[in-house]
């Protein structure tokens, strides 16, 4: 997997929060040594990954950047090795603690849908629900910065150990209840949430810049929902197709 360059002005490292508002860094010295990326013949194989592209590709409104994300994470890193033979399938799959690792056109679609409503490389997204991390690497292909929090302890370090081996410079894991946003980051070019609400939460609209836009499942039946910042309160929304999330809920566990 070909790596983004590091910014200099983003640090290379993951990072771990008490909560939205604090991030403690963890030190590259302390890191464990990277092993090499896996490159079998089955299926963890490149050929099998870009069967799964092609087939994304065939779908209507998928943005090649995002495919080309799609192409560079390895998915199987980020399931149980029972379950690696289902990775490159268009199934969400259990990862614990009762989420799931969403389908890899759902993962397509929001990178792309984001990617098509701002019609430029964000700066910086904010991702809400980490799970086990494949879609925040998914996003730090395709952005300069990305901050992704997570409310269950037990999934924020799967996700660090998960992403650890591909060391994503421009990749910041915080824990703490994605329903107050991330502050620390703020404002942000773009919002994705992996949880359905029957409403945004003011946290995440006032934590837009003006022009940028929110992606999230919202209302019930649940919609794929795209919601742009015009400034002084003011959004515009439009519904990019049905969908099938987990609930968004407070807290941390």
């Amino acid at each position: 997997m070909a790596i983004p360059p590091r910014r200099a002005s983003f640090p290379a490292r993951l990072s771990d929060s008490a909560g939205a508002g604090s991030v403690r860094a963890t030190p590259v010295a302390q890191r464990q040594p990277v092993p090499p990326m896996p490159s079998g013949a089955g299926m963890d194989s490149q050929a099998v990954r870009s069967g799964m592209v092609e087939r994304l590709r065939a779908q209507p409104g998928m943005h090649p950047q995002a495919l080309d994300a799609m192409s560079r994470v390895p998915r199987h890193l980020f399931l149980e090795p029972g379950l690696a033979a289902q990775a490159y399938l268009d199934n969400a799959l259990p990862i614990g603690h009762g989420q799931t690792i969403s389908k890899p056109s759902v993962v397509a679609r929001s990178a792309s849908v984001m990617l098509q409503a701002l019609g430029a490389r964000p700066a910086k997204v904010l991702e809400i629900g980490t799970g086990c991390g494949y879609q925040a690497a998914v996003l730090a292909c395709v952005a300069d910065e990305v901050y992704s929090i997570e409310r269950i302890r037990a999934l924020h370090e799967l996700a660090r150990r998960n992403l650890r081996a591909l060391r994503l410079p421009n990749l910041r894991l915080l824990f703490g209840d994605g329903m107050a946003g991330a502050p620390v980051g703020a404002p942000f070019d773009a919002v994705i949430s992996a949880a359905a609400g029957e409403h945004a939460p003011p946290a995440w609209l006032e934590q837009l810049r003006p022009g940028g836009v929110l992606l999230a499942p919202l209302g019930q039946p649940q919609r794929l929902t795209v919601m742009r910042k015009l400034g002084a309160g003011r959004f515009e929304s439009r519904v990019v197709e049905q969908a099938h999330f987990v609930p968004l809920k407070s807290g941390t566990l």
